[in-house]
């Protein structure tokens, strides 16, 4: 498809493209054309970016500290998501093409943890979210957005458009439908006016924006810019496509030519050959035959695929797999694809055969239905959880007497592994640091930031994941729970790994946010020792690892306690800082220890550690009577099971 350029002079530039057929566009990531003219902005691959600009910087003002011109661009675009709808797509205007240090998720490929609401930036974009980040303070995820150098939008609304005689009819619309919608993006550089425009492909562009914002961008835009669209992949994908763009610089962008556009990909099955339907009748000896075959195949292989599906979970379809797709992904749950086993289930890598997604699947009995329909609630919830410090739960499948969890998998495994398995290379004193604050940082999400507050339950090494640049995610929400923020837990059986639970959970089984600091405390000493939190191999007085790193420190030398194989190389400081608020948050008394916010920021140094010469020791004689019910989960397979407290354990020696 033949590309036009029209250039009255260097302050009037204007092009179009209906179709992208021989353009000469600057791409990166995973951006290309398409051998019928498709501008593929991304692909199914999960985590990745890619970027489309157009290869000249163009003037946006006459002065470098003049005035923005006005400016005006059209495109059709269209966002078709795999299983869920992934993240979404921007038009950026940008300082430099191809944005190398930004990132993929969250960051629609714009920005990254260090530069997202940066004055330097001088970036203006407009976001086509399908993915609401309340890190971003996103109204949902199906959202229009107008970015002025950071994620959190200046003005957002859900994509929709205005139609009938006075412009007040709102017509709601889904982005990531896999359809073309139209878009215009227009500034007044007289009035300071930014006005966004949706349609849908069959609908004249309407007399009212969806989006309207006075805003100078003067400040924002520098005197050479330049313009494009950038796209990225997150745990779950979408593909991203233009399938034509205009723009012009003082005056109104050409209207592209709708009919010349190139056709989408084909989604979904095809249609049924005639010929096939013509033949079968006359072929009725042989269709008896097949028929009766078929019929017990399907007769056998729909009691083998068998789930329960009650009135109650048709809300929660979109979280909702087909036990036929995880049996496929994981070949048939086979003891190859096993990653591990857990006191809440095996866990499985697999792969849905319908979006090549890479997951963990977690079998999960539930003979029990008593509070069934509650839990799945409180799983889909869980879903909605989003930060880069959590592993992503993408939904559930219910069987006859199990229950399914499907979560992104991380493709280095469990923490616990680099911490004792002799045969993979120890983290060093930087990397445990990281996932130690990036932990931290995952809990404050859960107990302050999002809409509910969510006690994990179960924070400790073996349910912390690291992505293949051995970031940490905090993952198996399988024992956690929400409650809204200012109520109060409601009282439950006692749940956790002997050593991470807090001792006033034994007492009066209620899980609170400062149980969740206990067992962070816990954690913390873990990560620094190289030991787990009661060790019956050690001697009598160190089998309880808080008692040992209090002890090292009551001696004058706290640093005896760190894990010999990290040799020399850390820095004296944070490792003393890391034991010490170990200690802090493992306090007896819950209203000592710190909140996970105070955590964070005394690991970010934005707040002095305090004195700690009076703080209490955890005891180690604790009991467990009245709890009929005691359940608790083991630190990895290769754990020996506990007895079934604490004090069992101490009187038994640690044997």
């Amino acid at each position: 498809m033949p590309t036009i350029f029209f250039l009255a002079n260097s302050e009037d530039l204007g092009f179009i493209y209906n179709g992208f057929s021989r353009a000469n566009l600057s791409l990166d990531g995973i951006a290309q054309l398409t051998s019928n003219g498709l501008l593929q902005l991304t692909n199914t691959s999960r985590l990745e970016k890619g970027h489309a600009f157009y290869p000249t910087p163009i003037n946006f003002k006459n002065l470098p500290n003049g005035s923005n011109l006005s400016f005006s661009t059209t495109f059709v675009f269209a966002i078709v998501p795999s299983v869920l709808a992934g993240h979404g797509m921007a038009f950026v205007i940008a300082p430099v093409g191809g944005l190398a240090e930004a990132l993929p998720s969250p960051f629609l490929g714009l920005f990254n943890d260090n530069t997202t609401g940066k004055d330097t930036n001088h970036v203006f974009a407009v976001e086509f979210d399908t993915l609401q980040n309340r890190e971003f303070n996103d109204i949902d995820g199906n959202h229009v957005g107008i970015d002025i150098n950071g994620l959190k939008s200046v003005a957002s609304k859900p994509a929709g458009y205005y139609s009938s005689i006075n412009s007040v009819k709102f017509n709601n619309m889904t982005l990531a439908t896999g359809q073309p919608i139209q878009a215009w993006v227009d500034y007044n550089g007289v009035a300071k006016q930014i006005n966004v425009t949706l349609a849908p492909m069959n609908v004249a562009k309407p007399n009212a924006p969806l989006l309207s914002s006075f805003y100078d961008l003067s400040p924002i835009l520098n005197k050479t810019m330049y313009i494009g669209f950038s796209g990225s992949t997150g745990s779950v994908v979408s593909t991203q496509y233009v399938l034509g763009w205009s723009f012009k610089m003082n005056g109104l962008a050409q209207g592209l030519d709708l009919a010349r556009l190139p056709k989408l990909p084909r989604v979904g099955p095809k249609k049924q050959s005639k010929l096939l339907l013509i033949a079968l009748p006359m072929i009725s000896a042989v269709v008896v035959v097949i028929a009766f075959s078929v019929l017990i195949y399907y007769v056998r292989r729909k009691r083998k695929f068998a789930e329960l599906l009650e009135d109650w979970e048709l809300e929660y379809g979109p979280h909702r797999f087909k036990y036929k797709d995880l049996y496929i992904a994981t070949k048939g749950f086979s003891n190859k694809e096993l990653l591990g086993c857990g006191g809440f289930g095996r866990v499985y890598r697999g792969i849905l055969p319908t979006s090549a997604v890479e997951t963990a699947v977690t079998r999960v009995s539930h003979e029990s239905k008593q509070g069934l329909r509650e839990f799945v609630a409180e799983i889909v919830s869980i879903g909605r959880l989003r930060h880069r410090n959590l592993v992503q739960l993408l939904g559930y499948c219910r069987r006859k007497g199990e229950l399914l969890l499907v979560y992104e998998c991380m493709p280095n495994g469990s923490l616990d592994k680099f911490l004792y398995d002799k045969s993979t290379c120890a983290l060093n004193w930087n990397q445990r640091f990281g996932v130690i604050k990036g932990v931290a940082s995952a809990l404050v999400y859960l107990h302050e930031e999002w809409e509910q507050v969510v006690i994990h339950r179960d924070v400790k090494a073996s349910n912390v994941l690291l992505d293949s640049e051995l970031n940490a995610k905090l993952g198996d929400f399988g024992l956690a729970r929400l409650f809204d923020h200012g109520s109060d837990p409601l009282t439950t059986h006692v749940v956790g790994t002997v050593g991470y639970i807090a001792p006033e959970q034994t007492r009066t089984g209620k899980a609170t946010t400062i149980s969740d600091v206990y067992a962070f405390g816990a954690f913390l000493l873990e990560v620094a020792c190289g030991r787990r939190p009661i060790d019956p191999r050690a001697s009598d007085e160190d089998i309880v690892l808080v008692d040992y790193v209090f002890s090292c420190w009551t001696r004058g030398d706290i640093l005896e306690a760190i894990d010999q194989n990290l040799g020399n190389d850390y820095v004296k400081e944070e490792v003393e800082l890391v034991l010490k608020l170990g200690l802090f948050c493992s306090q007896t008394q819950p209203a000592a220890r710190p909140s996970m916010r105070q955590v964070l920021m005394y690991l970010e140094d934005a707040l002095p550690l305090p004195e700690l010469s009076l703080m209490q020791t955890s005891s180690t004689c604790l009991t467990f009577e009245g709890f009929d019910h005691f359940a608790m989960t083991y630190p990895s397979s290769s754990d020996k099971i506990w007895p079934s407290s604490v004090s069992d354990c101490l009187l038994s020696g640690g044997r």
